[in-house]
């Protein structure tokens, strides 16, 4: 805005339409204004200076789970579990309060949970997901949204086909490939591609769909999952960049610095393709009345996916105690309602857990 480079109505617009797209919406945005300005290369550049900061640091801090041993057995990294808990349970609280202002909405909200915890699986996910938008296309009424002023992006109709078809064919494509073909490469960049396909209402809900990928076949631990998703919200940046963590902590090969490219890059390609092919046909796709119901009940489901990722396997994984809990209490209070910055809520978080660990707390306290 500063630059001048959109009106206050076209960059409205275009925070719109990513906030309708699956995916991150604010590396969404970013890449739409890089391609703007300096077409592909220009959203590859706003990309990679919006997400490589995070992305290093979730590195290095994989690397240092790696590489000592049961340091995600720790009373710190339990600690950072437990910031966790608050952090996805003020991601309920501030969805909850926007995207479910009514009884049908929390109706959906709590259908989508129960799917999601009856059948705990992407398949289940997926499916609450999409019947929660097939009901909102049905049965939601949403306003009209007023029309913008025309705004050339720099795309294409026929760009926008091609990364419309090109999106289209790798989640089709890439589970085909994946059965016949024995590649943990190829399984992993599927499980993140389809991960960041599917993802709505922002960057909390991929962790349930990321850890049906890698948690149950073994790739990664439980406990090395949730200490790296407590770690992320300690840096700036995209939440999205927590693949590039969980790249680097995997236990069968492509690990390390090539997992984590390997996943980043996977994980972010359909926000690409989706920004891509969406710019062109934004007027189109916001005049639709059936579109914006569908995505009204679609945010509803993503609601109750969170919700049911708070209980399993955020709750369950890292309040164990009633000291776990005051330590969780204590966290979500000053992220709420101090508003404490995120970094320092997890930095006491870690403590507290180190303290609990110890002993210290849990005699003090009770």
């Amino acid at each position: 805005m500063r630059r001048k480079w959109l009106d206050d109505k076209t960059y409205s617009d275009l925070v719109a339409l990513c906030q309708l797209l699956p995916g991150p919406a604010s590396s969404q945005v970013g890449i739409a204004l890089g391609i703007s300005r300096a077409g592909v290369r220009g959203g590859l550049a706003a990309w990679l200076g919006f997400t490589l900061p995070s992305a290093l640091a979730l590195v290095a801090f994989g690397y240092g789970i790696a590489s000592f041993g049961r340091l995600s057995e720790s009373g710190a990294i339990h600690g950072l579990k437990v910031a966790a808990v608050a952090v996805v349970a003020l991601a309920v609280w501030g969805m909850g309060r926007t995207l479910c202002p009514d009884a049908k909405r929390a109706s959906l909200a709590a259908l989508s949970a129960l799917v999601t915890l009856a059948w705990p699986s992407v398949t289940g996910q997926v499916g609450a997901i999409l019947a929660c938008g097939l009901i909102g296309w049905w049965k939601l009424s949403v306003a009209a949204i007023p029309p913008g002023a025309p705004h050339d992006f720099g795309v294409g109709r026929t760009a926008a086909i091609v990364a419309w078809v090109a999106f289209f064919s790798l989640l089709i494509g890439l589970p085909l490939l994946a059965q016949p073909v024995p590649s943990h490469a190829l399984a992993l960049f599927d499980s993140f591609y389809r991960s960041g396909s599917l993802v709505f209402g922002g960057g909390h809900v991929v962790l349930p769909l990321l850890r049906a990928e890698v948690v149950p076949p073994g790739w990664v631990s439980d406990s090395a999952f949730l200490a790296g998703y407590g770690a992320a919200q300690a840096v700036p940046g995209p939440l999205f960049t927590f693949a590039a963590y969980l790249g680097t902590v995997m236990t069968p090969a492509p690990n390390g610095w090539l997992g984590a490219i390997l996943c980043l890059l996977a994980i972010f390609l359909p926000s690409f393709l989706l920004v891509v092919g969406a710019l062109p046909m934004w007027e189109v796709l916001r005049s639709r009345h059936g579109i914006q119901a569908a995505l009204s009940g679609i945010n509803a489901g993503v609601v109750g996916l969170l919700v049911a990722a708070l209980y399993d396997p955020v709750w369950t994984s890292a309040i164990g105690s009633r000291a776990d809990f005051g330590l969780a209490l204590a966290a979500f209070v000053l992220l709420t309602f101090w508003k404490v910055p995120p970094v320092i809520v997890v930095a006491f978080s870690a403590a507290g857990g180190w303290l609990i660990a110890s002993g210290f707390a849990t005699a003090a306290i009770f």
